[in-house]
């Protein structure tokens, strides 16, 4: 039997001497810039943080729960890109929380990092708590199923304030059964729902990252500006929302506890 290889490291990146990638068994998990938290290495991680900067004034300081810490790259960015800020990272992993602290900057002011299950957190978190909710959780490269659920979205939707978002990271492959299944699921939530991936994802041509963005108010989402940076990005994206997201699901069905039991 082959035991899985989970070892942790940072690696220092050749092509750029600042920057950190955090390994897990090889596979890259996280990547800092110890010198610039305001570079972002990885597209989804620039998707994430653009919704992030347009749904709100600029500047503004918000409150945010963070679920999944790795090396607290959007942490980092998010307490210089809106200073004053306060937020709360929940990683499962002991592990990365000792190597993150030892051995990259300190983490910024007004971070607090717990270990602890994420829907654990979320449910324990109090209503209304929150302007902006983050979810990049893994396990065995997999979203773990008990915070992909409808019960899970109704539980991140409460402690949202009302125009509060959710930011989901999907990793998945054609034809996007995944990730149509969870843009099935936040709907059941949500009022207003878009997607954010490479247009190749899109059109079924690369495994990758999605971005799930989510809202409780209808039309809350800033989707005419993200269509204008998501093209701009090095990595040129397409955002699907309205009918082009009807489309999309195609029928999709939201997951619920029971069809995880």
């Amino acid at each position: 039997m082959k035991v899985p290889d989970d070892r942790l490291e940072l690696a220092v990146d050749p092509a750029r001497p600042t920057g950190r990638t955090l390994l897990a068994g090889g596979v890259e998990q996280s990547y800092v810039d110890v010198a610039d938290p305001t570079y972002l290495h990885f597209e989804y991680v620039r998707r994430m943080a653009a919704v992030a900067d347009l749904a709100t004034p600029a500047g503004d300081p918000l409150d945010v729960l963070h679920l999944g810490g790795g090396a607290l790259t959007l942490p980092r960015y998010l307490a210089v890109a809106r200073p004053g800020s306060t937020q709360v990272v929940v990683e499962r992993d002991p592990a990365v929380v000792e190597l993150v602290t030892r051995d990259l900057p300190p983490r910024p002011a007004g971070v607090e990092v717990h270990v602890a299950d994420a829907r654990e957190a979320v449910t324990a978190a109090g209503a209304d708590a929150y302007d902006l909710v983050l979810a990049d959780i893994y396990q065995a490269a997999r979203m773990p199923p008990h915070v992909a659920t409808v019960a899970f979205a109704a539980e991140v939707a409460r402690v949202l304030r009302p125009d509060g978002i959710y930011l989901v990271n999907v990793t998945d492959l054609p034809p996007l059964v995944g990730t149509r299944v969870q843009v099935a699921t936040l709907r059941a939530v949500f009022a207003d729902v878009c997607v954010v991936a490479d247009r190749r994802m899109l059109r079924g041509r690369r495994y990758g990252n999605v971005v799930l963005a989510a809202a409780r108010q209808p039309d809350r989402l800033p989707v005419a500006r993200l269509v204008v940076r998501a093209l701009r990005d090095p990595v040129p994206a397409g955002v699907l929302h309205g009918p082009a997201l009807d489309r999309f699901v195609a029928g999709a069905r939201p997951r619920t506890d029971d069809t995880e039991r």
